[in-house]
């Protein structure tokens, strides 16, 4: 299997797990207009979570990590994190 993935092309490997999968990672707040471009500008410092499809857009915002995983699951998706 690792074979396989050494030639998939980046864009096809970007859209593995779409609609299955969503990555959930914690971010502060001076990092999220990057992710969140319609964002409204916070308070630095701030320490919040991002549910990200598997291609790393953007779906979900919050403070609570309990209310991202159970927006993924309500949505049939499976959250796994990123460090």
């Amino acid at each position: 299997m690792t074979d396989n993935l050494k030639h998939i092309n980046s864009r096809t490997f970007a859209h593995l797990g779409d609609g299955h999968i969503a990555y959930i990672r914690q971010l502060r707040s001076e990092d999220i207009n990057a992710i969140f471009p319609a964002a409204p500008q916070m308070e630095r410092g701030l320490k919040l979570w991002a549910l990200l499809g598997a291609d790393g857009s953007p779906i979900m915002l919050s403070d609570s990590r309990e209310a991202i995983v159970a927006n993924a699951v309500e949505n049939e998706l499976t959250p796994v994190s990123v460090h």
